[in-house]
C-alpha cells in the first residue's frame, strides 16, 4: 500500500442462531458477506456494529465476548473483536482503497421471533456444515456461488463461539 491510498474503518459481525450464521448476496461486491458497515462520525466501533446489523438485518443483538477483558473501574472498555483485516476494495465511485475490518462474533438478544430468512429474501441463515462443504447458494443473480474463504473460515469460528457461551 503506498501512503496516499485511503483507508476506512469498517465493522462486520457474524450473527449467530442455532448453529448457523447470517448472510446475504452483496450485488455490489458479489460476494455472499456477513452485514456491516462503515463508522459514523462520532461513533465506536461497537455502535456502528449494532446500528449495521439493526439497519440490515432488523435484529437486535449482543457481541459474543472472544477475548478476555480486564476489570478497570477507570475508563470504559469497548469490547474488543475477534480479528481485524484489512480489505482491498474496488469501487467504481470511490476508486481502489482499503477497508481496516474489524470483526466481531454476535448473537441475537432475544432467541424467539428470530426471521427465518430464505432464499427468495436478501438474507439467508447458513450452517456451519454447509460453510465447511463449500456449499454453493443461489445468488442475487440467479447463480450458485460459495461464500469467500474468509466468510467461511470466520463463520464456523462464530459458530464454534457460540456453542461455547
Amino acid at each position: 500500500m503506498n501512503n496516499t491510498e485511503k483507508r476506512h474503518i469498517t465493522v462486520t459481525g457474524f450473527v449467530v442462531h442455532n448453529n448457523s450464521t447470517l448472510l446475504h448476496w452483496h450485488n455490489k461486491v458479489r460476494e455472499w458477506l456477513p452485514p456491516g458497515g462503515h463508522l459514523e462520525i462520532n461513533e465506536d466501533p461497537v455502535q456502528a456494529l449494532l446500528r449495521e446489523i439493526k439497519e440490515e438485518t432488523g435484529l437486535d443483538v449482543i457481541i459474543i465476548p472472544t477475548q478476555e477483558t480486564l476489570p478497570i473501574s477507570n475508563l470504559e472498555q469497548l469490547q474488543p473483536p475477534f480479528t481485524i483485516m484489512i480489505e482491498n476494495i474496488e469501487d467504481n465511485l470511490e476508486g481502489s482503497h482499503q477497508h481496516i475490518d474489524l470483526i466481531y462474533f454476535v448473537k441475537p438478544i432475544h432467541d424467539h421471533n428470530i426471521p427465518k430468512f430464505a432464499y427468495d429474501e436478501t438474507w439467508i441463515w447458513v450452517s456451519k456444515e454447509q460453510l465447511l462443504d463449500k456449499f454453493q447458494l443461489t445468488n442475487g443473480e440467479g447463480t450458485q456461488k460459495s461464500p469467500p474463504e474468509d466468510v467461511i473460515k470466520l463463520g464456523v469460528k462464530a459458530i464454534s463461539f457460540y456453542n461455547a457461551d
